[in-house]
């Protein structure tokens, strides 16, 4: 992945400007809380709009505010994870994941089972997400994402929310989903550990 980010942001009295240039397949952004991970991440999905600046993932441009570029989410091809998984209570597991299925398919497609075998989630198809532990409900969150088809998996603190045991469960298919897929990903935590175990590069916001 080659990611390059040189953006201004502004959010009521929040503003601060975040340049990054990296070529590592797993970036991680670290930092203490309020120093705007979490809207950098929004800003490359395209649900915060910079005040100015760029940003190209893999050449293509994302947003460019001197040449009027702003691609629409669904056509950013971004996979979003947040610190909670966000499924819909309504749906089975199988039905969640299906709603992720929405991207045009292509050869470099995940497949349905390719993802349930990854995250070991096939045993958890018929739950309901009241019925899912934390760490199950992350798993299926990331299932949901990777088929989406993205071209970048953003993780906003998934783990934040797991107790160490949890933690320690899900990191190894993070592992995976890095290694066996190849998924270039954008990590966001403060928690050091987590962030030694899963990226390839980090940067600090202060």
């Amino acid at each position: 992945m080659t990611l390059a980010i040189d953006i201004r942001l502004e959010r009521g009295s929040f503003a601060r400007s975040v340049q990054i240039a990296s070529s590592a397949r797993v970036v991680a952004l670290t930092g203490p809380s309020g120093v705007g991970k979490t809207s950098v991440l929004n800003a490359i999905a395209g649900l915060l709009r910079p005040r100015a600046g760029r940003i190209v993932v893999d050449e293509r441009v994302l947003f460019d505010g001197a040449r009027r570029i702003d691609l629409p989410v669904h056509r950013r091809r971004i996979g979003y994870v947040f610190q909670d998984a966000r499924l819909f209570p309504h749906l089975d597991v199988r039905r969640n994941l299906g709603y992720g299925r929405h991207a045009r398919d292509d050869v470099h497609a995940f497949a349905f089972e390719q993802v349930v075998e990854l995250l070991g989630i096939a045993p958890l198809l018929a739950r309901r997400p009241a019925n899912l532990s934390g760490g199950e409900a992350q798993r299926v969150a990331i299932g949901r994402a990777l088929l989406s088809q993205p071209a970048l998996l953003l993780l906003d603190e998934p783990l934040s929310a797991l107790d160490q045991a949890r933690r320690e469960d899900l990191i190894p298919y993070l592992q995976r989903v890095r290694d066996d897929l190849a998924m270039p990903m954008l990590y966001v935590s403060h928690t050091l550990d987590d962030v030694r175990r899963i990226a390839d590069e980090v940067h600090v916001l202060d």
